[in-house]
């Protein structure tokens, strides 16, 4: 089978299928696995020992305790538990050592290979990719299961008519620096407000020594050329450099990495699998739609997608009856932690900041904890219970409202 995309979700998915026995072919269009870095970089302890897997020090820059949650007035949060513990990673070097392992089972890797188009047989199913090594002209590699593991970009799932266009209310516009230095605690540390980062949010990641990474999303349906927060365009760049500006400790110091992108953080796609093709990872926007984070999330798939395939290799039955059951696991089980997770963002995202400054004022650390595992009586019930005008905006999140 093909697998277009070396990332966390391709990278998975090839151990996994590899590891049973089947032939497995990797195609990235990068000329180096990991290269460039496009992401925060942090990913949970607990979300690593779902893949049964020990992470080497060297995919990692520090180790995180939790995170500390800022309100627009400048009060904090801390939340810090076991399940709050983590990496913030050296996405090179772990990207890399994800597809090394998927080497190690028996996958083979191709860089600087671009799929340009699906291959399909006289009954219009995918059965393979025609592919171009560094520009050169394209040939065609047949197989009976092709993934897409492409992220934003899903090419190849668009050709084969899957709904990846993103809208822009359903993406973050970000940018991000490495900068040296930044005194942390091993926080993840995460800033909110219309003036400091309109419907997104600051963050700043510590890494080895006293390096950070330090970044902003804004909500993409901003980024049209208005004026926002001050700034005209609201081009998140200039937002963070004035984050960076008013930061005492920020404000001198060094970058040494500069880069922008654009992040998913919508409702995945309404169909994972198609006879003979599977999508999985950001490609089929599975990423968490409160802060972008896909990590962990492409992992997950990877497996699950990759117990299907096993089963259908078996079968020598790759019809869309068949893989559905990886998108049904899907659904009935992380989509659902994550559905509510895109429910807090829009309500998050319709308060004010006198409405998110009363919101810190009434929560603490165990309250967080609560409503990202989806559970949000409690949390609104001390918020309203001195802001009863709230109720009509947190009445989406509460059981039995469809947001």
């Amino acid at each position: 089978m093909i697998v277009i995309g070396g990332g966390p979700s391709g990278s998975t998915f090839a151990r996994v299928a590899a590891s049973a026995g089947m032939d497995v072919l990797i195609v990235d269009k990068r000329k180096e696995i990991g290269v460039p870095v496009r992401c925060g970089e942090g990913l949970g302890e607990r979300e690593m020992a779902r893949q049964e897997l020990e992470l080497p020090g060297a995919c990692y820059a520090a180790p995180i305790e939790g995170a500390k949650v800022f309100a627009p007035n400048g009060k904090s949060i801390i939340w810090k538990t076991e399940d709050t513990k983590g990496w913030v990673l050296e996405r090179k070097v772990f990207d890399k050592w994800l597809c090394e392992l998927a080497v190690e089972k028996g996958a083979k890797v191709n860089v600087y290979t671009r799929a340009v188009e699906v291959l399909k047989d006289e009954k219009g199913r995918p059965n393979g990719v025609k592919l171009s090594h560094g520009g050169r002209e394209p040939y065609g590699v047949h197989a009976p299961l092709v993934i897409s593991a492409e992220g934003m970009e899903s090419m190849m799932a668009r050709q084969m008519g899957f709904k990846t266009v993103h809208q822009l209310q359903d993406v973050y516009s970000c940018y991000q620096y490495e900068m040296d230095p930044y005194e942390h605690e091993n926080l993840i540390e995460l800033y909110f407000g219309t003036k400091t980062a309109p419907k997104g949010y600051v963050w700043i990641f510590p890494k080895a020594g006293k390096k950070a990474n330090v970044g902003i999303a804004v909500g993409g349906e901003l980024t049209t050329g208005k004026k926002l927060g001050g700034i005209e365009g609201a081009a998140p760049k200039a937002l963070l450099d004035r984050f960076i500006g008013n930061n005492e400790q920020l404000k001198n110091a060094s970058t040494l990495l500069d880069f922008g992108g654009v992040i998913s953080v919508g409702a995945p796609i309404n169909e994972f699998v198609k006879d003979n093709f599977m999508v999985i990872g950001t490609a089929a926007k599975q990423v968490d739609p409160i802060h972008g984070g896909g990590i962990a999330l492409a992992m997950d798939s990877g497996v699950m997608a990759a117990a299907v395939a096993i089963k259908a290799h078996e079968k020598k039955d790759y019809s869309k009856n068949m893989l559905y059951e990886y998108e049904r696991a899907w659904r009935e089980g992380l989509g659902r932690k994550e559905a509510k997770r895109l429910l807090v963002r829009k309500v998050l995202y319709k308060m004010s900041d006198d409405d998110l400054n009363h919101i810190f004022n009434c929560l603490a650390g165990p309250d967080l904890a609560k409503i990202m595992d989806g559970k949000f009586a409690g949390p609104i019930a001390k918020v309203v219970a001195t802001r009863p005008q709230l109720l009509g905006t947190l009445n989406a999140l509460m059981p039995g409202q469809d947001g």
